[in-house]
């Protein structure tokens, strides 16, 4: 089988796909008549200048970027010159897909996925589109008509979708976060085993209103709990200068990074995290059995409060506006971690929300269409599969 993966803009739409490529790598369907997964077999197409271009080539996939942009939330001119970036690149999105030859393409969404996806759909090309938010933007809802499949996170997505389309797999966790044993990831932080412990993030890019009110609580928190804060680059210098005036008391038990490449010990190290509801929170948090407490990014087109709200039905966070983080996240914070009873409950909330089987039945649904193309393909006149994508 050989597959192309399209998504970026954020880890939460990333990592999801190289999840689901490492389950097709370890694992071949029993009765396939297909040839094994091989590093050779696989492509990624996302934006130029995109984040998921880094995190992609540091997992060992190539990768190609295609010019892309939005429309949602732009003027005139910007959407018009956006509108004819997609069209430009969905010629060079066909053109990719013409000399790669794909059997199936799998879309976690990004910019770049719209011109992939019509592209696959111009060329007959099966597409799966794995949907990581409760609820879908524009682009996926768009795309969705083009798709074979349409998997989702939650049975919440239903509705967004024609039925027959749409298969619940849960989100694609990294396995490690699975295996790892709180102890050994503490230690490998520097952490003291025993104490409680804080894990504070804004997502890949980091949030300055998130970073602010944290530095600015330091003082509170830090007696209560050890605090792992991964700031993001771009507030790394300011953050670091504020932990340097810290008490020498204090200044041990905060943990500062710029990024973290992998966040699986810290997320399986922490008691309680304070993080934006990007849609990475859907899927790790529970694996790693993480209390939250969410705070929706106010500007994300309104995907991050759906998620946050999702998470706080399930007994698995609670919320907090991100107007209200200066006056309530402190308090917040000491709340949840002076109630142990409250933190448990979270816990296993949290734990009953995890699908660790996820990754392999997106992988089941992509080995499936492959299939079916093959079959397709060699029944059809010459061979060819042109003319066959209305039968899949």
């Amino acid at each position: 089988m050989k597959l192309v993966v399209s998504g970026g803009g954020t880890g939460g739409h990333v990592y999801p796909g190289l999840t689901v490529i490492k389950a097709l790598l370890d694992h071949k369907p029993a009765g396939s008549t297909l040839p094994t997964l091989e590093p050779t077999d696989l492509l990624w197409i996302g934006s130029r200048g995109g984040i998921e271009g880094e995190l992609v080539k540091h997992a060992g996939t190539e990768f190609v970027g295609l010019t892309a942009g939005g429309l949602r939330g732009m003027g005139l001119v910007v959407k018009a010159r956006n509108a004819l970036r997609i069209v430009g690149s969905v010629g060079r999105a066909r053109g990719i897909l013409s000399e790669f030859s794909p059997d199936v393409i799998l879309v976690t969404g990004g910019y770049a996925c719209v011109a992939v996806t019509l592209a696959a759909w111009l060329k007959n090309v099966p597409v799966v589109i794995y949907l990581p938010d409760i609820v879908p933007g524009q682009a996926i809802r768009f795309l969705a008509r083009f798709a074979t499949k349409v998997t989702v996170t939650s049975e919440e997505s239903y509705h967004y979708f024609r039925r027959e389309k749409v298969v619940v797999t849960g989100y694609p966790v990294r396995p490690e976060i699975y295996g790892l044993d709180r102890v050994e990831a503490r230690q490998a932080l520097g952490l003291e085993p025993g104490e409680k412990t804080l894990l504070v993030f804004g997502g890949s890019r980091g949030s300055r209103s998130i970073n602010q009110a944290l530095v600015a609580g330091l003082r509170d928190l830090l007696p209560v709990c050890q605090i792992v804060h991964v700031s993001g680059s771009l507030d790394a210098d300011w953050v670091a200068g504020a932990a340097k005036k810290l008490p020498d008391t204090l200044r041990g038990r905060y943990h500062h990074y710029p990024y973290l490449h992998d966040m699986s010990q810290a997320l399986v190290s922490a008691d309680l995290a304070v993080a934006r509801a990007g849609a990475a929170t859907l899927g790790e948090f529970p694996a790693a059995k993480l209390p939250a407490l969410l705070v929706p990014y106010p500007h994300s087109g309104q995907h991050q409060s759906p998620n946050a709200a999702y998470m706080v039905r399930n007994g698995a966070a609670q919320s907090l506006p991100d107007a209200d983080l200066k006056e309530k996240l402190v308090p917040m914070v000491l709340d949840l971690l002076g109630d142990t009873q409250a933190l448990a409950d979270m816990r296993e909330s949290a734990n009953a929300m995890a699908r660790p089987d996820a990754a392999e039945a997106i992988a089941e649904q992509l080995w499936t269409l492959a299939r079916r193309r093959a079959v397709l393909a060699s029944s059809a006149p010459g061979g060819g599969i042109d003319g066959v994508g209305a039968l899949l």
